[in-house]
């Protein structure tokens, strides 16, 4: 049986004061909003003595270049993030999504309406993982759509998009969802494990986008873009929109900012791929943070191993010496479990962990 969209994922429903003050910027911040508790380094991205994410070239990949996948899987290994260039995804085609994602955000209120997430959902134009009416809110929102396999894709939804930006949108889709494919299978060659193991999981995977807008902000050190997090799915690729930078990722315990390569996607490691890869390949906290000069935008594709399968390490990786360190769990329930979950950092797959090799 095939799993529907709407089995697996839900959120509160939350007005949202910064989609409703989308083109008159708010002076003060609503107390809901205010995080003291969190850290807030100044962005530095200029600094050119701070680390750098790995550069990983895609062509080199494919042409068989073993240092150039060496050099991945330390990425993979490390990191969990790298910056992918000569990824073979035409620059005419993202430059025309990225200038109509910006058009689709400053659509008029009443049309953005049309577009609002609705209760019990996640899908449209709103914020995610609220669990709670007391719960601290993030300092920006999204719209949300799953996109493959198409069965999947709401009426309401992905149909109803403005022209061009729709047909532009799939021609982008198809593209990130082949390399999204092609990335795992060279993660699958550096890992040495059983190609069919990849191929069984995520050949017919989920993919997911998620367009990020956060407005500037008076106070950005009271706030939070997006909430340190690591993603459930087993590979993100970002777009940066605009000029505007503010990820950041935590990499040995703290954080670092990240400066977007030209032409290039930020990809990382998601959780479904850390157990997967039975802990090789790890998932890295990150978050957004907010500015006050103006608003940033990003774009994130998330492909996901495929809803009617079993998430579990590679048999092809488990041995005497290397048992496994997850639990199997079907990819509803996982999920069901991760949409349902406010966002604390890197905790929620501990759930799945083997304590104890003995029992």
């Amino acid at each position: 049986m095939e799993a529907e969209a709407t089995d697996i994922r839900s959120s509160l429903v939350e007005p949202s004061i910064l989609e409703l003050a989308h083109n008159k910027p708010l002076i003060t911040i609503p107390p809901r909003y205010v995080r003291p508790e969190m850290d807030h380094p100044l962005i530095r991205t200029d600094d050119s003595s701070a680390q750098q994410l790995p550069v990983i070239d895609m062509h080199k990949l494919l042409s068989g270049d073993d240092s150039e996948l060496e050099k991945l899987d330390r990425a993979c290994k490390e990191w969990g993030f790298c910056q992918l260039m000569n990824h073979g995804v035409s620059s005419s085609l993202v430059e025309k999504v990225k200038a109509e994602i910006q058009d689709f955000f400053n659509l008029p209120i009443d049309e953005k309406k049309k577009f609002w997430q609705q209760p019990g959902d996640i899908e449209g134009f709103g914020q995610l993982f609220i669990t709670s009416e007391e719960q601290k809110l993030d300092w920006g929102y999204g719209f949300t759509l799953t996109t493959f396999p198409t069965h999947l894709r709401k009426p309401h939804l992905f149909p109803k998009l403005p022209l061009p930006f729709r047909d532009d949108l799939e021609v982008y889709l198809t593209e990130l969802k082949n390399l999204a494919l092609k990335i795992l299978d060279q993660m699958a060659k550096a890992l040495r494990m059983d190609p069919n193991d990849m191929k069984e999981l995520f050949e017919n995977g989920m993919q997911l986008l998620r367009m990020n807008y956060y407005p500037p902000c008076p106070q950005p050190e009271q706030v939070v873009g997006h909430n340190s997090h690591c993603d459930a799915a087993a590979l993100t690729v970002l777009l940066q929109v605009n000029e505007m930078d503010g990820l950041q990722i935590k990499k040995d315990g703290k954080w670092v900012a990240v400066k977007p390569l030209p032409d290039a996607f930020v990809v990382n490691i998601g959780d479904a791929l850390e157990i997967f890869t039975n802990g090789t390949y790890r998932s890295i906290e990150h978050r957004a943070t907010v500015n006050s000069v103006k608003e940033r935008l990003s774009f994130a594709t998330f492909y996901n191993p495929k809803l009617d399968g079993e998430l579990g390490p590679a048999p092809s990786l488990i041995t005497p010496k290397t048992p496994a360190l997850f639990k199997k769990i079907n990819v509803v329930d996982y999920f069901k479990r991760f949409f349902s979950t406010e966002l604390r950092g890197k905790s929620f797959i501990d759930f799945l962990k083997i304590q104890d090799q003995g029992t």
